[in-house]
């Protein structure tokens, strides 16, 4: 894994990230963004939770990646069966938290977030980056069905640049 790589990534976004929104008039956050069912702060703030959830799915990989491969392949089918739930709450807290958190406090979470990716990456060692576990690849398009730590820290930067086509910021799609 190249590190350096991962942090140039989440500074890519970060910023990127700052100028969506700073260039972002209320009407056009309002707007519904292409291809989903959220407005562009909705999909904004769903775009952040990308990198808000890293933490979790780390230490599930530092948990079911200790396990034998047929537990995680197990979960993995159980987490895949529980898709249609995953994907009601995946819409209702990106909906509900951008319509709560607007783009001063989405910027500001964002920048946090990051903050503590970097740390925590900078602490990781080669085999807490190498350890995977079996992944729902039904929640998930970049969700593969084997995944190492260093795969769950690049994730969240394919699901913002995937999100950040379907913006609708400069009009409608």
């Amino acid at each position: 894994m190249d590190r350096h790589a991962v942090h140039r990534d989440l500074e890519r976004a970060r910023s990127t990230f700052h100028e969506l929104h700073a260039r972002a008039t209320p009407a056009a956050l309002a707007r519904r963004s292409n291809g989903t069912r959220w407005s562009n702060q909705q999909l904004l703030f769903h775009m952040l939770l990308g990198y808000l959830i890293i933490r979790a799915l780390g230490n599930l990989v530092r948990i079911v990646g200790r396990l034998p491969p047929g537990v995680g392949r197990a979960w993995a089918r159980v987490l895949d069966a529980g898709t249609r739930p995953f994907d009601v709450v995946n819409y209702a807290g990106s909906w509900a938290g951008g319509s709560t958190l607007g783009p001063r406090g989405q910027t500001a979470l964002f920048d946090r977030v990051i903050a503590a990716l970097h740390r925590r990456l900078d602490r990781e060692t080669d085999a807490d980056l190498a350890r995977g576990m079996h992944y729902p690849t039904r929640w998930d398009p970049y969700f593969t069905p084997y995944m190492t730590l260093a795969d769950v820290y690049a994730y969240p930067t394919r699901h913002f640049d995937h999100h950040r086509r379907q913006l609708t910021l400069d009009g409608p799609p």
